[in-house]
Parts: structure tokens; sequence; C-alpha cells
């Protein structure tokens, strides 16, 4: 009787894990919440290498009309306005590591209570999931003195202009924040960055959510930390204060955030992601850039290299199965979107955020 049988090399068994991977990559992405298909998200995800050749992705901005418009016994005939279109690019490259450890007959696994391989497969899951998210903060932002594509989406880091940037303390530049210690964060600099956001040509959008108008903020354990140890009146009580209503509480975007004030939903960034303050190409001590969005604040795309999924794993023995290894290879690419020479989406906040002790 014929029995069928998989090998670890098996291509059906590598496809599976490959979604297994694109599946349990995504859960553990902490910017997973913003990501999605349509102009509505803060990352969108351009699809158009998924389903053919190529390494880039061109996409549009239209600008508002500004005409004035004619009215009775006025032509408008040679009165018509032409619209504005600017463009941005997004380049796709390839992102692999690797782990390699002792095979399942070998003496190192019998040593120990757990199976190497598997936590070979969970170290990747949480590699990529931690680069994306590195990548996402160093572009949005505007973090230059990461100079290496591996940990800026592919895509090299454009500075954040000058109208997309607030300091704290009306500091001039990043440098002078890190000797002001009373430059800390406070919820003024969020209603600042959301008034310069609604004053924006054009207008940094807010996305849309279950009916509410809402912006996203990114801030440093560090400049949580100032927040919560402010206890002045319509300070960090007010965010308190501030109950989820509704669907908020299932909605991914409000699920594990610190709270909501003024229509901006504020999440902590994990493990130190949020880049510090910028001196020419230098980072500037006990200073943070946390960082306001509002949508299509970044895009993201990934390509199958003709595959079904958008991750490769590959598993391979070595020295007659003594070793064992395991590899994982994605195409993708990562950017916040530019218009004009102007941050589309982002605006930056840079504060003193000294470690608290």
């Amino acid at each position: 009787m014929a029995i069928n049988t998989f090998s670890t090399s098996d291509t059906n068994a590598v496809k599976l894990w490959s979604r297994i991977l694109e599946v349990e990559t995504l859960k553990a992405t902490p910017i997973a919440p913003l990501i999605g298909t349509s102009a509505n998200s803060i990352i969108q995800k351009k699809t158009e290498l998924s389903k053919g050749a190529g390494d880039k992705v061109t996409f549009s901005l239209r600008m508002q009309l500004s005409g004035d418009g004619r009215t009775e016994n006025q032509t408008l005939e040679g009165n018509e306005e032409s619209f504005t279109l600017y463009a941005d690019s997004l380049l796709v490259n390839e992102l692999r590591h690797a782990v390699r450890v002792k095979g399942d007959w070998s003496i190192h696994n019998q040593r120990i209570p757990f199976d190497l391989m598997s936590e070979a497969k969970d170290a990747l899951v949480d590699w990529t999931a931690k680069r994306l998210a590195v990548s996402f903060f160093n572009q949005v932002c505007g973090y230059t003195p990461q100079s290496n594509t591996i940990y800026t989406g592919m895509n090299a880091v454009t500075a954040a202009a000058s109208s997309r940037i607030l300091r704290a303390n009306s500091q001039s530049t990043d440098s002078a924040v890190g000797s002001d210690t009373t430059a800390i964060m406070s919820l003024k600099y969020i209603d600042y960055a959301k008034e310069a956001a609604l004053l924006a040509t054009p207008m940094i959008r807010p996305v849309r959510v279950d009916g509410e108008d809402v912006y996203v903020c990114y801030l440093d354990p560090r400049q949580v930390t100032d927040l919560r140890r402010n206890t002045s009146t319509g300070e960090w009580l007010d965010i308190t204060k501030s109950a989820y209503q509704g669907s908020r509480a299932n909605n991914p975007l409000f699920d594990g955030s610190l709270g909501f004030y003024n229509g901006v939903v504020l999440r902590m960034a994990p493990d130190g992601m949020i880049p510090a303050g910028i001196s020419g190409s230098s980072a500037v001590a006990n200073t943070r850039r946390a960082v306001f969005l509002g949508a299509q604040s970044a895009v993201i795309a990934f390509s199958k290299g003709g595959g079904p999924t958008t991750y490769n794993w590959r598993e391979e023995s070595f020295d007659y199965d003594d070793e064992r290894g395991i590899a994982m290879r994605t195409l993708f690419g990562l950017k916040k979107t530019i218009f004009n020479s102007v941050d589309y989406g982002a605006i930056v906040i840079t504060t003193y955020a000294a470690a608290h002790t």
C-alpha cells in the first residue's frame, strides 16, 4: 500500500510554514493595527507588486481645487481650473535572516526540555516583526542618522520638513531640547500637533474609525512616564477619564492604547523604538521624537516573488542532519509618504526624555 510522506524540505511543507510565518509575523508586529489597503489607513498597503513583476511602486496625490468658481451671468468656459498632482515612490528589496541549531538527534537537544527548531521559528517571527516596526519609526520620525536601509524599510530616510516638527518649550533645535530638562512631554503638544495637522496644506487627514475621526500618536516609554507623572489639571488624569465608548474597546487601533485625548489615540512604542532627536548626523542624548500620525502617513508593499505568500520559509540540514537551519525571506518596502517635499501625514514632536531612576 502506497503512503504519502512529506519530508522537512518538501515544497508543500515550505508553503505551509510560509503562511504560518506571514500570519504570526502580522500578529507580532506592534504596528499591525495601523496597516490597511485603503486610503483610510495610517500605513497604506500597496498591492501592485503582489500581482506582477517590479521593485518600485509609484503613487500620486491630487491636491484640492482652489479656484473661486463662477456664478450668474459669468462665463465658465475659459475659466476652468487644472488640478495638481504630486508623485511619490516606494522601493522593494530583499530582506532575509536565518537561525542554525543542532539537529534532533544531537546530544545537545537531549540536554534541553524544549525544541530548538520551534524556538528558532519563533525567534525569526519576533525578529521580522521588530524589523518592520523599527523601519516604520525610523521613517516617520525622519531619523536620518540611520543610513542602513535594512533598518529603514529598504528606502532611504528623508528628514522631517521644518513645518512638520514641534519642539517642546519652542526650542529651535533638537540639541536645545536635549539641554532643557523642563522640555518634557505634555498633552499640550498633542493639541499643537493636531492644530498643525488641521491647518496643513493639504490637511493631514484623520482616519475614520467607526464613524469617528481619529489621529494616532506614538510615544517613547520615557515620554509616557513624564505624562503619567503630570497630575496637573488638564493633563494625564484627563486621559484616564476618557473611557472608551461603543466599539472602541474592540477596535485594533484602540486595543492596547494608553488612552484617548482630543481625538488622538495615544500608543506607546515598545522596546524604545522611538528614535532620538537629531543634530547633524548624530543622535541627541536625552531626547525622543514622538510622532503624530494621520491617514497615509506611510506606505508598505510586499512582493510574492512568484510564490504563493509574501514570506518564504526554508529549512536545510547540514553535516548529515547533525545541524539544521531555518531561514526567512521576504521582498518588502516601507517609507513615509512625501509630496511636494513635505511629509504628507506625520508630525514629529521632540521632547526631553531621560530615563527615570
